[in-house]
């Protein structure tokens, strides 16, 4: 009997046979580039002081060494020339440098506005993933330079991560949720507001779960598309058309089998939740982070500092929808009334977690306000009761170890991402200033400097 050999097989057989040769001609691998950076101050989120002049070395992506004081220009480049790699010095005298900035909550594919509502009967996911670039470039020049994505329709963010990964787009580095689960009718469910025939009946393959069972099939099924994190949606929200922005939407099962499956494939879970009964369910589930967390009550706040779960404010997004609901026709009604009536509070929620000692990481819903005006979030957060340096830490180190990434990001330190940014003057005294971004490096590549975008980011070789 004849059989034919599947066509896999012989491209297999044909890269195995082609291997040898491509590697005998592979050529030489260059020496990592080295940058020296050069700042005028360095504000240290770890000992939460700024040191004065300071040099920072980079190699490749990561920070090689820090140095207190100037540097020694000629000698480093000698030593590099040496080395055959490319050599740059960056003169920041007159700036703050700090470690790129992390949000921990943004959606960069998606941006609300008037025509938000029909844009979803218009518009096709290519048009979102191609619009998402520009948000992710905004982003970025604005100082943050990774950004947990918390939410979008068609995997869109999974997209625009692998594009900024590979280096084919300007983007900060991003930590995707992919869809966000909830419950039919819920505040994940997008066929919401629809007319019956365009409803359909989505189901866990898009994240619409009703029972643990459901559950457990959405969260495999978000592994399988390649996401980093889980978004859970235990109550109502102020965005989606439906009438409560706050009952909650999941079962105590349903949050507590999400929560299980995600552990168990290595993933930590956000909770959207703003009513007190959803933000109890979901800490007592296990989640790792309560997004938003606007009724929150003390037995909340309690629980979440015993149970060592994160809050991310979102001061922005509530403040934003809050001036945008007075605007007739920017919301439809049911959302303008949500908007006015939790918006917000948001703020005065932040303060008493604040002072309660619940951790705290930065957040600002970004998507729900324009992208790239994340920074203004810093003033909000001051105006709750927050010191300023605490809410750079929450944008800096916080940020970096509720995504599990401590020594990595969040930092400028040997061994850590070179994520750099600069402004002018002294943020703690007036953290207004990291809405004015000077210099953005993200793993070593320049892509601001004197307040300009470069034109051709090239790791600045």
């Amino acid at each position: 009997m004849h059989h034919r050999t599947p066509v896999w097989a012989s491209a297999m057989a044909a890269a195995a046979l082609a291997a040898p040769c491509a590697t005998a001609q592979t050529a030489p691998v260059a020496p990592p580039a080295e940058v020296v950076v050069h700042c005028g101050r360095l504000l240290d989120p770890v000992e939460g002081t700024t040191r004065g002049e300071s040099t920072i070395v980079v190699e490749g992506d990561r920070v090689r060494e820090v140095r207190s004081g100037g540097a020694d220009r000629p000698a480093l480049e000698r030593a590099a020339k040496q080395r055959g790699a490319a050599f740059r010095y960056v003169d920041l005298a007159g700036l703050t440098c700090l470690p790129g900035l992390i949000d921990s909550h943004a959606h960069l594919t998606m941006q609300f506005g008037p025509t938000t509502y029909s844009d979803r009967f218009r518009l096709n996911p290519a048009d979102y993933a191609i619009r998402s670039t520009a948000y992710a470039r905004r982003t970025l020049l604005a100082g943050f330079t990774t950004v947990r994505n918390l939410g979008d329709v068609q995997n869109e963010s999974i997209a625009l991560r692998n594009a900024i990964n590979a280096g084919i787009v300007a983007g900060p580095r991003m930590f995707v949720a992919g869809r966000p689960i909830g419950s039919t009718g819920g505040h994940a469910d997008w066929s919401n507001g629809s007319r019956m025939d365009l409803e359909g009946d989505p189901g866990p393959l898009v994240g619409i779960i009703n029972g643990p069972d459901d559950a457990w099939k959405a969260v495999r099924q978000h592994y399988k598309d390649g996401v980093d994190l889980i978004k859970i949606m235990p109550s109502g929200g102020v965005l989606d058309e439906g009438l409560s922005g706050e009952n909650p939407q999941l079962t105590e099962a349903e949050i507590a089998a999400a929560v299980a499956a995600a552990h168990d494939y290595g993933f930590t879970v956000a909770a959207h939740a703003h009513g007190a009964e959803a933000i109890r369910r979901a800490v007592i589930g296990g989640v790792d982070s309560i997004e938003h967390g606007t009724y929150a009550d003390d037995a909340d706040l309690a629980l979440m500092k015993q149970h060592g779960t994160w809050f991310v404010p979102t001061i922005l997004a509530g403040t934003f929808v809050a001036d945008m609901a007075s605007k007739p026709g920017y919301y439809p009604p049911q959302v303008a009334a949500k908007a006015r009536a939790i918006g917000p509070r948001i703020l005065g929620t932040a303060g008493r977690v604040y002072r309660a000692g619940v951790k705290i990481a930065f957040g600002t819903d970004a998507g729900v306000f324009p992208h790239g005006e994340n920074a203004r979030e810093f003033a909000l957060m001051v105006q709750a009761g927050i010191p300023a340096m605490f809410a750079i830490q929450a944008a800096t180190t916080h940020a970096a170890e509720l995504l599990r990434q401590q020594g990595n990001l969040g930092v400028v330190a040997p061994g850590a991402y070179a994520d750099v940014i600069a402004v002018n003057g002294d943020p703690v005294a007036d953290v207004t200033r990291l809405q004015d971004v000077r210099f953005v490096m993200k793993g070593g590549t320049v892509y601001k400097l004197d307040g300009a975008p470069v034109a051709e980011p090239d790791g600045v070789r």
